[in-house]
Formats: structure tokens, sequence, C-alpha cells
């Protein structure tokens, strides 16, 4: 079946619209913490219900985390997806959709990437969670500098009592600054840097229910003499110390070894043999 993946076919056009882009640009610049936009039936209506009816079961998605940290899903092989996946994989790629980034957020130059430090989706079952966090810097192989997040949820019957909100915080994290729950057709458009710290909590939900999202990178070229970090997790100010003890320690170890190995050139098979072993050690295991 072909899809057509034009970005008025997959984003709904009025979002699109000059006048729009000029108030989702005011929104954007005025939010709290941190810059981002919230858009709210963000997919063409039947764009959206196709990614939630054909979103893959948890158990088949390849890479998993289970950490103090995390614990969720990962995949971005829209190879094995139905064509959807690839459609809008394609029209948020597109010129025409970086154009759009471009106008709202004021950040100039947006390209993007393949694999998962491009595009994928995640997914979490009952008991998953994401600790607050800033994202990643620096692409570990190219002189990419990460820019721009955009998630989509796909959560059709999400209810307020399972959780999951996207939190927001503050760059000193003593305060969640907004809090958004994941309903379907929910698009966050956010900057990422050294301060937009964001997660989501330990979700509660039924059987067959799962936390389901889309996401997108984006980067500019990379400035000289920025210094890499990797993801580095951070906890909320009520969390047990001891979990703060071991978060501190765990960041502290892995943004060193990680920094060293980016600069022997060997972060990228570092990571590529970390993605492997989660995905070998979950098909062992299911």
């Amino acid at each position: 079946m072909l899809i057509a993946s034009d970005v008025t076919s997959i984003i709904q056009p009025k979002w699109l619209e000059p006048h729009t882009i000029l108030e989702l640009k005011r929104r954007y610049e005025t939010a709290q913490p941190y810059p981002h936009v919230v858009i709210d039936g963000f997919l063409d209506e039947k764009v959206a219900d196709m990614l939630y009816e054909h979103f893959p079961k948890l158990e088949q998605m390849k890479t998993h985390y289970n950490g103090i940290n995390e614990r969720k899903a990962e995949d971005s092989q829209f190879s094995n997806y139905h064509p959807i996946f690839t459609a809008v994989r394609n029209a948020l790629y597109s010129k025409h959709f970086l154009q759009f980034l471009e106008q709202i957020t004021g950040i100039c130059h947006l390209t993007t990437c393949d694999g998962p430090l491009g595009s994928g989706t995640h997914q979490g079952g009952n008991g998953s969670y994401l600790d607050i966090h800033i994202d990643f810097n620096i692409h570990p192989t190219e002189p990419l500098h990460r820019r721009v997040n955009v998630l989509i949820f796909l959560n059709k019957y999400w209810k307020e009592e399972y959780g999951g909100k996207l939190e927001m915080w503050d760059a000193t994290m003593s305060y969640c600054g907004a809090a958004h729950l994941p309903i379907l057709n929910r698009c966050v458009i956010f900057e990422t840097n050294d301060v937009s710290y964001h997660g989501y909590s330990k979700i509660n939900v039924p059987d067959g229910e799962s936390r389901k999202s889309f996401y997108a990178y984006y980067y500019t070229p990379a400035p000289n003499g920025i210094a890499y970090h990797d993801t580095t997790f951070r906890t909320r100010p009520d969390e047990p110390l001891s979990k703060k003890a071991k978060t501190i320690v765990k960041e502290t170890a892995k943004n060193f070894i990680k920094r060293q190995l980016k600069a022997l050139g060997l972060l990228n098979l570092y990571n590529n043999t970390l993605f492997a072993f989660k995905t070998r050690n979950r098909e062992s295991s299911g």
C-alpha cells in the first residue's frame, strides 16, 4: 500500500499556515520552564489512528532499558513496521517541516540523521518510567549538535490516573514547571539543551495498555569547542537519598567513560554493542 508522506497529508494543514506558526512561535518562546509548545490534534486524524492501531507490541520492540533511571523500550527499524510509520518519518524529515520548526524555534540550519538517534518509537508497559534528564548534546559520530525534540504521543484511551505526564523541570531541578498528559495526537516540540530537564514518573496501567510515542530529533552543525556529554539523569527533590547517591555515581562515571570513548573515536562502537546486547538479551528472555 502506498501512503503519501508529504507534510500536508500527514500533519493537519492548519498548523502550517503563517498566522498559526506565529502563534505557535509566541507560545514556544513564552513557555516555562524552557521553550516548548504543545499542539493537540497535530497529525491528520486518520494518520494518528493508523499509528495507534499499528503500533508494535511491547515485546516486539528491539531495545529494552531496565535500570535505576529508566524502564522503557525503543525501536527505529521501520522496515518491520506498517508503512504509515515511514510516511510520518519522511514528512518530519522533509524540508517543509524543517522550515516549520525553524520558524517556531528560531533555530536555523536544522537537519536530521538516520537510525535511532534520528527518529523512532518509545513504549513502556505497566511500571515504566523515565527519570528526569537532559539529552546527549553531540552526535557520537557526526559533527551534529542536538537542538530540538519532537514527541508525538499515541495513547488513545489514556487516563489521568495512569500518570506518565511529560514533566519539564527547571534548571535547578527544584520544581516541575510544566506537565503534559501523553494523549493521542498530542505533539510536544521543545528545545533540548543543558537545562531542558524532562522525563516521566512510573505509570500504572491495566493489562494491554502502554505509553506510546513517536519521536524525532533535530540537529545543527556542531560548533567548535563544545564539550560532549551523554544523556544525564537527575533525581527529583523528594526521591530517596540512596537513589540520589546511586544516580550521581552512575552518571558521573558514565559521562567520564563516554567522553573518553568519544575522544578515541570508539563511542559509536560502544553504543552499537550496547544496543545489540540489549536486543539479544530481550530475545533470549522473551
